[in-house]
């Protein structure tokens, strides 16, 4: 004969525990995070450790690492691209992403795993004038490839020897679609460094 669940009976709140110390856990007494559930004291504690984690993320960042490694990344981006486009006279700008995934972990690791706003203006910062760097290398081997290729003699060299040539080169044929290679740059190195942040506190 099968036993028949009482109704009167409220099975959830009978299992309930707190997923931290086990403890049987009240209406009172109940804090839900997520899919888990946690008596308050255990909840605080916890809270107070992710606090601590996240001031101590933010806080004593060696800018100058972070700087190098921001740097290095770039650098590889750049070479990345700019390679890819020498080895195969292609230009994909989808490599350009590269970039500021990059250069954003490239801060962090450097940093010691520092995550603070700072760092991700300066990856952003970092990001930018890599793009243009490798936007400029970029479009200078395919009009150097134009030149040779109508027997002129003229080349175009690295680093550009005024800031008109900069922007004449960096801007040849840009459109729609580098503006959103370009956010997507920018967007890699903003959130690759972006300082933990807590939801709200379910116990207050």
């Amino acid at each position: 004969m099968s036993e028949q669940p009482n109704p009167g009976v409220d099975a959830g709140a009978v299992a309930a525990t707190c997923a931290q110390c086990s403890k049987a856990l009240t209406p009172e007494d109940r804090v839900a995070a997520g899919d888990r559930e946690f008596c308050r004291t255990c909840y605080a504690s916890l809270r107070a450790e992710l606090e601590q984690v996240a001031a101590a993320q933010s806080s004593d960042i060696p800018y100058l690492n972070a700087t190098l490694g921001a740097v290095f990344g770039g650098m590889a981006g750049v070479l990345a691209w700019w390679g890819f486009t020498v080895l195969t006279r292609w230009s994909v700008g989808l490599l350009a992403v590269a970039i500021g995934f990059l250069v954003g972990h490239g801060a962090v690791r450097f940093s010691g795993g520092k995550r603070s706003r700072g760092l991700q203006l300066l990856s952003i910062g970092v990001a930018l004038v890599s793009y243009v760097c490798a936007t400029y290398l970029v479009n200078m081997t395919f009009i150097n490839q134009g030149l040779a290729k109508q027997g002129d003699a003229l080349r175009i060299g690295f680093p550009p020897q005024t800031l008109e040539l900069l922007l004449m080169v960096v801007t040849t044929g840009f459109g729609a679609m580098d503006l959103v290679f370009l956010a997507i740059v920018v967007y890699e190195a903003w959130k690759i460094p972006r300082p933990l942040v807590l939801p709200p506190n379910a116990a207050a």
